[in-house]
């Protein structure tokens, strides 16, 4: 151990949370979020219930299920991804995209990644508007999508 050096990552410690969401196309300033939250899977539970047997029902997996991502950041004046939900709000024209949500390490090289496979936009929430408060305006993007998936980078 005395002779242990750390010019590598050490993959087994924890990261800090320095991230950017790549869209799958030349998005600019669209990648940089403040959060990202929901990236969840759950199994499924079913419970059968077999006859002469009282003391328990058997609960057996099913399907996973994946709740909705949702991005927030500051409202920006000229957006890609802004343009991707109003298309789909306004016109009901969906164009799912597959989005890679990248964790970055101090130097900005990807960590680890989670591929999310085709996502498309479900709801656009503006913050409120208060006088009294020198805030920035936030968007919040809410995402759904069919799964997602782990990968070391």
């Amino acid at each position: 151990m005395a002779n242990q050096t750390y010019d590598t990552y050490p993959y087994n410690l924890p990261v800090t949370f320095h991230f950017n969401v790549d869209m799958g196309s030349d998005e600019g300033d669209d990648i940089r979020f403040q959060e990202v939250n929901g990236l969840t899977a759950e199994i499924g539970v079913e419970e059968l219930v077999v006859g002469g047997e009282n003391m328990f029902t058997y609960r057996l997996p099913v399907r996973a299920k994946y709740n909705n991502i949702i991005l927030k950041r500051g409202m920006l004046k000229n957006s890609k991804l802004i343009d991707w939900f109003r298309n789909a709000v306004e016109h009901f024209q969906f164009e799912p995209r597959d989005i890679k949500i990248n964790l970055l390490n101090e130097k900005n090289e990807p960590v680890a990644f989670w591929k999310v496979i085709q996502a498309y936009p479900v709801k656009w929430v503006i913050s409120d508007f208060k006088a009294s408060e020198n805030a920035l305006v936030i968007e919040t993007i809410e995402l759904a999508y069919q799964y997602f998936q782990r990968d070391p980078a």
